[in-house]
């Protein structure tokens, strides 16, 4: 019986294994896709902006410009490291490894879309104050019209990275992990294959 067992347990987690690799090989790739997505809009934000803030004589469209630009120093120092991390990561077969990571990486996009709005609050915040300003009307206007269309892009980035992070973990990583578990009567484990759980040769253990 426990050479049965060992058996049991030494093909479930070979079957398990290509799977769940095969999932954080899909996963890592999805992270390449986005921060080439944020570098992209960093890159061409950083260019546009950085000829408008050397060209632009002094207003709130030169402050614009200096705020696009500043922003997205920060968002290329987020994506080219993310980028080559993702790139680099060697993808785990192991699925409470993969199902913690999964978690953390939806709750870092979940929590990074919530500060997004705390940017755009920011920047209607600016705006708002430039009439009590006079002095300081043209920068304040710039700055938050920066942040507001900085902070929105955000927004939308990171719920569409959230969204698709779930989604590839609902319909492949729930999949896998269903491959094994609890038997009806609670005494031990049921080994499913494919779609359908074993009836009348489930092992129990």
């Amino acid at each position: 019986m426990k050479l049965f067992c060992f058996v049991l347990f030494f093909v479930s987690s070979v079957s398990l294994a290509q799977p769940i690799k095969q999932f954080n090989e899909d996963k890592s790739r999805i992270d390449q896709r986005l921060m080439l997505g944020l570098g992209s809009w960093a890159t061409a934000n950083f260019i546009a902006s950085g000829i408008g803030w050397a060209t632009v004589k002094e207003g709130e469209a030169k402050s614009f410009h200096q705020m696009n630009v500043m922003w997205n120093v920060v968002n290329l120092g987020l994506a080219i490291p993310g980028y080559i991390k993702a790139k680099k990561e060697v993808p785990t077969d192991n699925l409470t490894e993969t199902m913690k990571a999964q978690r953390k990486t939806q709750n870092i996009f979940l929590f990074n879309s919530g500060l997004d709005v705390v940017y755009v609050g920011s920047g209607f915040l600016l705006r708002s104050l430039a009439d009590k300003n006079v002095a300081k009307r043209d920068q304040y206007n710039g700055f938050g019209n920066g942040m507001i269309m900085q902070g929105g892009f955000l927004l939308l980035f990171d719920l569409t990275a959230y969204s698709i992070h779930k989604y590839h973990g609902k319909h492949a990583l729930n999949n896998t992990s269903q491959t094994l578990e609890m038997s009806s009567n609670g005494l031990g484990i049921r080994w499913n294959l494919g779609t359908k759980p074993f009836s009348r040769n489930q092992a129990f253990l």
